[in-house]
């Protein structure tokens, strides 16, 4: 039995779903864009450079879905889906996906980005199981806070040894494990398993992995 990890945006998807959300907002007119847009930008340059602030952030990225019913957000993230996440999935990442699904693998998607905007995009690739940062909700609405421990670079390894636990299973327990991901914030899990794949990666990953032989592939 071989486990297989995915990590979402930049990686299966050619763009970042976390960034896109913010943005789908502030086009369909949820979020004010002079207030809101310039705050998703250095957010996500934070990220690139690896000094994102996960918690100041996830402040940021959650609080408006607390101020929404669950069933507009829903409604809004169909739109999200067919205007935004479905031009960024790539021929090259299906056929990966459906790869490792034709092995038998066990495939989880695992990512920094929170499970209301990643849950469905999980479905479309067919993929059961999904580790991402969880939002709060009580009786079905969203807080605006975050639940538990981020799914961010060490956090990753926090999350995927409780989620084997829960199963019975630890790393070790699979014949193979392999992890693609584009960004050099996933280093901690990447250490981890036993085949690293550093996909559409970004220069300082590109350099790691060329460093240390490991697989570089594109996706797109």
């Amino acid at each position: 039995m071989n486990l297989a990890l995915f990590d979402l945006d930049n990686t299966l998807l050619n763009g970042d779903s976390d960034f896109e959300w913010s943005q789908f907002l502030i086009t369909i007119g949820v979020l004010d864009r002079e207030l809101f847009e310039a705050k998703n930008l250095a957010f996500y340059e934070h990220y690139k450079a690896g000094t994102l602030d996960i918690h100041e952030f996830l402040d940021f990225q959650l609080k408006p879905l607390s101020r929404h019913a669950r069933k507009t957000l829903d409604e809004w993230h169909l739109q999200f889906m067919r205007d935004k996440v479905m031009p960024m999935i790539t021929p090259q990442s299906r056929e990966l996906v459906a790869k490792h699904q034709a092995a038998g693998d066990i495939c989880v998607i695992i990512t920094a980005t929170n499970s209301f905007v990643t849950a469905p995009i999980a479905r479309e690739f067919g993929i059961e199981h999904l580790i991402a940062t969880d939002p709060e909700h009580k009786d079905g609405e969203f807080t605006g806070r975050v639940a538990g421990v981020p799914s961010f670079r060490e956090g990753k390894i926090t999350r995927l040894d409780n989620w084997l636990a829960e199963r019975g299973w630890t790393l070790d327990s699979f014949a193979d494990s392999t992890f693609y991901s584009d960004s050099h914030n996933d280093l901690p899990l990447m250490c981890k398993v036993k085949h690293p794949v550093a996909a559409n990666p970004d220069a300082t990953l590109r350099a790691h992995a060329e460093q240390h032989g490991w697989p570089i592939v594109s996706l797109r």
